[in-house]
């Protein structure tokens, strides 16, 4: 059947008649030609032809047909252009409507799609009825746009209001308790969850294994995965993620293979989490694995897989092949350019570091605050003082960056570290906010290096004011005491950490071999392969001593004779893990080692002995950086 038009009301003033009806029988053959499709709105509607769907709704007479806007609002969900949507809700306003719950209910979520939290509202608070969807709505809407706290508010305003709460409602709210770190209420909700019978629903767990993971609650997060009833991906990759966010990287490995035991298939976030659990050990072989399956499934080309694939060989130490895939990515955004220029400061190569960041404003890819701290902590690790100071003076060249606490702690760090220990403490007295930490901390660390004492007891008392719980100031402290013979202020600052309840992090180094990671502590002796581990160190010891090695005691900072200096010396952990790595591993491999705090001194030196005596090449990544040994010499010149 045609659809009837209604005449369009200019025409009743038109002043010539006959030609008024000339008008109205062209707009009639322009919406009754051809097939009926045409005139079907919901078939212009399902085509995507939003603004003439609705000029065919407003030549028709009122109609009380809801389904034309529930198309309407499907595809404005589907497209999210705010303009359109806006359009849809006018004209649905003109019509009445926004009387319709369930049309109200998609309003809100067309909006939210469109990033207009505002708009969501408005349509909400205009809702002459509100059922569980609308409030659901709702609260998605802020949830979606990161109006966390407002969710929470809507939420516990929903159940004053007398109304249940949903599976859908749970699973939002539960989104807004993890992006929020809101970790106590959280549990709350979850206690409820639990009450209501909807913990064995599986997007309902998927958000709570989402949120304890992401709260650093591992074992509640692992309870909730063990008990779900239906586990698919986005499950597998919560618990995952959980264990990456939280540094248990050999935990998130070990999830993944159990993954693929039991043929789940992995998507794009779950090969990208992955993969950063691989950059985090340094587990380089895996690394290679988890490329090969991105490449396989087809996502490699997607921008942000790309910069996780070059960010993980980067931190396995392989910058070489890092530069290759970036060499060869088709499209190369900000990110991209970023992770390449943090992987050189890592490798402290510099020079490489500045060079792209030239590079990459001559191609005109604007840099951002994350881009600076990258090419500054480069020139920091590589004691280019110049360089770094004309480029934190450039920041204020991008009208788009402040310069950022970040920032004055790598020019700290710049100076300090190059002995201008005055010029940087004038730094953290002229900048502009008060320094916090972490620039204290890179003060803190050069007055170590050039063995300032009293500079560092400055640094080191405004830390401990800042952050009392942190170890690594105290340790430091009663290092830099130690190794200026000063043993009672050694023991103050020691007594210090045990009133405070302070613990010092133990030194840990860690290895992969044969898809395991080998993890050692220092003087450790619960590896299956203690005995041959110690053998193997006493015969380097003596070949090293040989070759000229003179253990340089002022690294064991307790007051004990030399003989027990000197073997605490030999059991450091980075020691133990090279030992094992040149028994176990092929020659022609390079020995990869990851250590969780700084290197010291005196392993540094020895692994440069080891390096030459052995004809290894050996690859260890500290807190800080990257050091390559080979032929007896350092990657870093000494200089870290």
């Amino acid at each position: 059947m045609a659809v009837r038009l209604a005449e369009p009301a200019a025409l009743k003033f038109w002043p010539n008649k006959i030609f008024g009806s000339q008008i109205l029988q062209i707009f009639r053959r322009k919406y009754t030609s051809g097939s009926r499709k045409f005139l079907d709105p919901k078939m212009l509607c399902k085509q995507g032809k939003i603004k003439e769907t609705l000029k065919i709704l407003q030549a028709t007479k009122h109609t009380k047909d809801s389904s034309v806007y529930v198309c309407l609002l499907e595809e404005c969900i589907k497209k999210r252009n705010l303009l359109e949507s806006k359009l849809v809700h006018n004209h649905m306003k003109d019509r009445g409507f926004l009387t319709d719950t369930f049309l109200g209910n998609k309003l809100i979520k067309m909006f939210a799609k469109c990033d207009s939290v505002e708009d969501a509202r408005n349509v909400f608070v205009e809702m002459p009825k509100r059922d569980v969807f609308s409030w659901t709505a709702m609260i998605s809407a802020f949830v979606r746009n990161n109006f966390y706290k407002e969710a929470l508010e809507l939420f516990y305003e929903m159940r004053k209001e007398g109304i249940k709460p949903n599976e859908f409602t749970f699973a939002s709210i539960i989104t807004a308790c993890a992006n929020s770190a809101a970790a106590e209420k959280g549990k709350e909700i979850h206690e409820e969850i639990r009450k209501s019978g909807f913990e064995s629903d599986v997007v309902v767990g998927n958000a709570l294994v989402d949120m304890h993971g992401k709260c650093g609650n591992l074992d509640l997060a692992r309870e909730v995965f063990n008990k779900m009833p239906q586990r698919n991906v986005v499950s597998w990759t919560a618990m995952i993620a959980g264990y990456v966010r939280n540094g248990q990287g050999e935990k998130a490995l070990k999830l993944y293979r159990q993954m693929q035991d039991v043929d789940v298939k992995p998507n794009v976030k779950t090969l990208t989490t992955v993969i950063a659990a691989c950059a985090d050990l340094a587990a380089l072989e895996q690394g290679k694995h988890v490329h090969g399956e991105i490449v396989k499934r087809g996502f490699q080309f997607d921008e942000f897989v790309e910069s996780a694939i070059v960010d993980m060989y980067a931190k396995c130490g392989d910058i070489e092949m890092a530069r290759v895939l970036f060499d060869k990515m088709p499209r190369r955004n900000a990110v991209l350019w970023t992770t390449m220029i943090v992987g050189y400061a890592m490798h402290g190569q510099g020079k490489e570091a500045v060079r792209l960041f030239e590079r990459m404003r001559r191609v005109e890819v604007i840099p951002d605050a994350i881009t600076f701290v990258g090419v500054l902590s480069a020139c920091c690790h590589a004691g280019l003082v110049d360089e770094g100071c004309r480029i934190f003076d450039s920041i204020s060249e991008c009208s788009h960056i402040v310069p950022s606490m970040e920032h004055y702690g790598c020019l700290v760090g710049i100076l300090g570290r190059a002995g201008r220990l005055d010029e940087a403490h004038n730094v953290i007295n002229k900048m502009p906010m008060k320094a916090d930490a972490t620039v204290w901390g890179s003060l803190l660390g050069a007055s170590r290096i050039h063995r300032n004492v009293e500079l560092g007891e400055c640094a080191a008392q405004h830390i401990f004011e800042l952050n009392p719980k942190d170890p690594g100031p105290y340790v430091v402290l009663s290092n830099m005491y130690a190794e200026s013979g000063q043993w009672d202020a050694n023991q103050k600052v020691r007594k210090m950490m045990k009133d405070r309840n302070v613990r010092k992090n133990p030194g840990c180094s860690w290895v992969e071999f044969n898809h395991q990671v080998h993890t050692f502590l220092v003087g450790d002796r619960s590896h299956p392969q203690t005995k041959e581990i110690y053998l193997k160190l006493e015969r380097l010891s003596r070949q090293m001593k040989e070759a000229g090695y003179v253990p340089d005691r002022s690294f064991t900072l307790n007051d004990v004779d030399e003989e027990q200096k000197e073997d605490m010396l030999s059991h450091h952990s980075e020691k133990l893990a090279v030992a094992f790595g040149l028994i176990n591993m092929d020659p022609r491999r390079t020995i990869r080692v990851i250590k969780n705090l700084r290197v010291c001194g005196d392993c540094h030196s020895a692994i440069k002995f080891i390096s030459r005596i052995g004809a290894r090449e050996i690859l260890l990544r500290d807190a800080n950086r990257f050091h390559h040994f080979k032929d007896g010499q350092c990657s870093c010149g000494d200089y870290w």
